[in-house]
């Protein structure tokens, strides 16, 4: 059984930082994992994935540029530095690991979920 925990989260002002971390447990060897976010009314977007390796990264549109994923595979952890939040950036973030070498932006693909953590981003 794999379970996926976030840390993290919660209020900041525009313009801030703020760091999200997701710990695996449970067999997930040489995985892929990544971060998705929801907002209030929309659809469950693409944030960033990270291959096992950290050689294969991919960042979603809106945060190319403000956020970098890395992970710490001896501790089964992958982050999520947010700079420059903006308060579009105010969701409910989910990490989500998948069992494949290669990395993906399509939600379906990925069979493990955390729980979710609120990120809010004040103006």
């Amino acid at each position: 059984q794999v379970q996926l925990t976030e840390s993290g989260g919660g209020l900041v002002q525009a313009g801030g930082s703020l760091r999200l971390s997701c710990t695996a447990s449970g067999r997930l060897e040489r995985n892929v994992m990544g971060w998705f976010r929801q907002a209030p009314g929309k659809d469950r977007e693409f944030v960033a994935t990270i291959s096992w390796t950290g050689d294969s990264i991919i960042y979603g549109d809106a945060v190319k540029g403000r956020f970098t994923i890395s992970r710490e595979n001896a501790m089964k952890t992958i982050n999520l530095q947010m700079n420059s939040l903006k308060p579009e950036d105010t969701a409910i973030y989910y990490c989500a690991a998948r069992k494949y070498s290669t990395t993906s932006y399509m939600q379906e693909t990925y069979p493990y979920w955390g729980q979710g953590i609120q990120v809010t981003v004040s103006s």
